[in-house]
């Protein structure tokens, strides 16, 4: 059996990043039987001398972080990647950049929060007091999507924080937006990872299945990185609503 995560990082490359089935077992280290497999199945709901600017500039920090991902990409690999996300030069610039990152053993470093158009989204759950339905009161929450590159945004309020309404979220902003991002940050919520480890991270089940089926990549902020949330205080300010979020 495929482990979860397999699964969905699997999808993700095949059907958002398009990698070929060869290329994806060769980079993740498994089968080409074990590729095929997790892509027959399908359920969910539905300073010097002055330089010049390249057409390249806007992607470089996109393919040294996916180098640093997978360090043995090929460079025809990352020009077809960075051609779809609307990259018009030839592969020759890429092979020459690539030549000069890969691979690049770094410290530690700060996520980015300058991203590609469609690349990066994040979810959270924001909190606004409580409200009364009927004789009891509730607690008042709302789920959140924003996309990190345009801003736009995508929320719904609901009286509870349960992973159907987690879900649930998900689905309508994606319809709502017209689209899928290809990550997702989010903070260590539990309907999202159930267990870490220093690095490893078991994601709960059912995201992985949400996620395997719509093709992103989920990923959770780094413990007590609040740096790595740039979309909070956006969302709540351009509700024109407030709360803890």
């Amino acid at each position: 059996m495929i482990p979860p995560e397999l699964h969905a990082r699997i999808r993700r490359l095949f059907f958002a990043e398009h990698w070929p089935v060869h290329t994806i077992a060769g980079q993740l280290g498994v089968h080409h039987d074990t590729v095929r497999h997790a892509l027959e199945s399908d359920r969910f709901i539905r300073p010097g001398t002055q330089v010049r600017p390249s057409a390249l500039d806007p992607y470089k920090a996109f393919i040294t972080a996916t180098l640093e991902q997978y360090p043995r990409l090929r460079a025809t690999r990352l020009w077809a990647m960075v051609r779809e996300r609307g990259y018009p030069g030839s592969a020759v610039q890429v092979r020459r950049y690539v030549r000069t990152v890969r691979p690049a053993a770094r410290a530690e470093a700060y996520l980015r929060l300058d991203t590609l158009p469609g690349e990066q989204g994040q979810v959270d759950w924001g909190h606004f007091g409580q409200v009364r339905v009927g004789a009891t009161t509730r607690s008042l929450s709302c789920f959140v999507l924003v996309l990190s590159w345009s801003r736009a945004g995508y929320a719904r309020f609901a009286l509870d924080q349960t992973l159907e309404s987690f879900l649930r979220g998900h689905v309508e902003a994606f319809a709502a937006l017209g689209g899928v991002p290809r990550t997702i940050l989010y903070d260590n919520l539990k309907s999202v990872v159930l267990e870490r480890v220093g690095d490893h991270i078991r994601f709960h089940p059912r995201l992985l299945e949400l996620a395997g089926h719509y093709h992103f990549a989920p990923q959770p902020c780094a413990v007590a990185r609040g740096n790595e949330k740039g979309c909070a205080s956006y969302c709540t300010s351009s509700l024109g609503i407030g709360g803890d979020y």
